[in-house]
């Protein structure tokens, strides 16, 4: 039951997910018809990467991942008024921070983005124009935090469609930017309205998700009360995790620095292949963690330990089998999938190889990536952030390292190959620990489940490479490669028994 439960808030996610990121790719496809992969296309990845670092400390981040397990304990322990006080509580605080940080942001633009973006000092056009989109975008992050949190408490409060597809609002509005609006502007004028796209995109984001707040009964109001415990349980969970959960981006920074000195286009190689490689991640992987946090919170604020162990193992055999085929199929045929999506206008055929070589290697990491969220939330489900801190801080190091190692004799390819390298040192080391917390989590089921989907997936990429071949037209060819290796995955699956295909079929076809 509980695992039924369990697919049943992942599918509402995945579907959610699916809608928003389609409408992200679309998106992408826009900027890089229009910027293509070059001196705008840099400057604006590059200057989106610091706002996006404070979302992931005060939105999905490390924030949600102290904040959903409290909030999960008062639901099961508190009145709905106490409950209530403390919302309003968490959300004065939030904002007033926000504020300050948004305005400290924009004066301290030039500092920032020359951190950022170091190797663009040769490039002084190039760095001005980074500088001009970083202070324009910073308030970008008071919205999308805010919205981070309402997705917080409506995942706690079992609702997860909504939030998942709110994310759609920042695809909606700089696509409706470059349709309508950027035409009739100058050229050197067209990157800043997509940087104030993205701000209207993050307020639609934010003002989405509250109607359906209203409806389960809860409001916001700004009442400052900094005496409220919650705020401090709240705050000595999110403290250490601040660095742990915003590894990846950190990670992602030190890619940007790294990219920058490449030359023109390696900043936004990474920055498409890792799209690319976000999609099954966000639909399957994330999907699941973001379904397993609250369930696991909830029974450990009940101290039902087995249904916490159940929950986790199930988050772990469904993400393997979903993620691994995509792996491989991205793997395989990922440049003619590059192609389809990026190589038009201003987006040339160097620019696909350069994607492609990342995505290969971003790739190669993706369940370790998933599973890695997985058990970190089972942590967090115990108020416990120090643990994945710690693990996650040795597994920066690793990556700094391979990065500084990779980057000459790889180019793009060893940025994206550090990523991987740190996501399986991640994985590994917090699979002992929290063996060591909890004790056996099935482990021989999840070793069934890996060596099945591993069968499955090596099939769905012998089959997609030479059905990507039939045809001249990427239209015609990649449609075919995939459809055809979701089918050659699924029957051979059904073959081996796969318990997994079940819940698949359940939020697929049922849902």
């Amino acid at each position: 039951m509980e695992d039924k439960t369990l697919a049943k808030h992942a599918s509402k996610t995945a579907f959610g997910t699916v809608c928003s990121r389609i409408l992200g790719y679309i998106r992408d496809m826009l900027v890089a018809n229009l910027f293509g992969v070059g001196m705008f296309a840099d400057a604006f990845y590059a200057a989106f990467r610091i706002p996006n670092l404070f979302r992931r400390m005060f939105g999905e981040g490390s924030f949600s991942a102290a904040f959903i397990p409290v909030f999960s304990q008062y639901l099961h322990t508190k009145d709905k008024e106490e409950t209530q006080k403390f919302l309003n509580a968490i959300f004065t605080v939030l904002l007033l921070i926000l504020v300050i940080i948004s305005i400290l942001g924009m004066l301290f633009s030039p500092a920032l983005t020359k951190i950022v973006a170091w190797g663009f000092s040769d490039n002084p056009e190039k760095m001005q124009i980074a500088i001009e989109l970083t202070r324009l975008m910073f308030p970008f992050i008071v919205f999308i935090c805010l919205a981070a949190f309402f997705l917080a408490i409506l995942n706690t409060l079992h609702s997860f469609f909504i939030p998942a597809l709110a994310p759609a609002s920042l695809s909606v509005s700089e696509i409706f930017y470059i349709l309508s609006i950027a035409p009739l502007i100058s050229p050197e004028n067209q990157i800043k309205g997509l940087a104030l796209s993205v701000i209207l995109g993050g307020a639609l984001h934010f003002f989405v998700q509250y109607p359906k707040l209203k409806s389960l009964g809860w409001h916001l109001n700004f009442k400052i009360n900094l005496k409220h415990p919650g705020i401090k349980q709240v705050a000595l969970l999110m403290i250490p995790s601040l660095l742990g959960l915003s590894v990846d981006q950190i990670n992602a920074f030190v890619d940007n620095i790294c990219a920058s000195f490449l030359g023109n286009g390696p900043v936004s190689a990474l920055y498409y292949s890792n799209r690319l490689m976000q999609m099954p991640l966000a639909v399957f992987g994330l999907a699941f963690a973001t379904a397993s946090l609250p369930a696991m919170s909830k029974a450990y604020a009940k101290k039902d330990i087995v249904t916490l162990k159940n929950s986790l193992n199930y988050s772990i055999r469904f993400t393997i089998f979903t993620l691994m085929p995509a792996a491989i199929g991205l793997m395989v045929i990922g440049l003619p999938i590059v192609k389809l999506l990026f190589e038009h206008g201003k987006f040339s055929a160097l620019g696909s190889i350069m994607t492609n070589k990342a995505l290969f290697f971003y790739s190669l990491g993706l369940p370790a990536y998933a599973i890695s969220k997985i058990f970190a939330n089972a942590f967090y489900s115990f108020q416990d952030t120090k643990t994945p801190v710690k693990v996650a801080i040795f597994s920066m190091i690793i990556h700094v390292v391979s990065c500084i190692v990779l980057m000459n004799p790889m180019g793009v390819s060893g940025l994206a190959f550090s990523t991987a390298i740190s996501s399986y040192f991640n994985f590994i080391v917090l699979t002992i620990f929290l063996r060591k917390r909890i004790g056996n989590i099935g482990t021989k089921l999840i070793i069934i489940s890996f060596f099945k989907s591993f069968i499955a997936s090596i099939c769905t990429g012998i089959v997609a490479w030479h059905a990507c071949k039939v045809s001249t037209s990427l239209f015609v060819s990649v449609p075919i490669a995939i459809l055809t290796g979701v089918i050659v995955f699924i029957i051979v699956s059904y073959i081996l028994k796969s318990e997994e295909l079940k819940s698949f079929k359940y939020i697929f076809l049922k849902k």
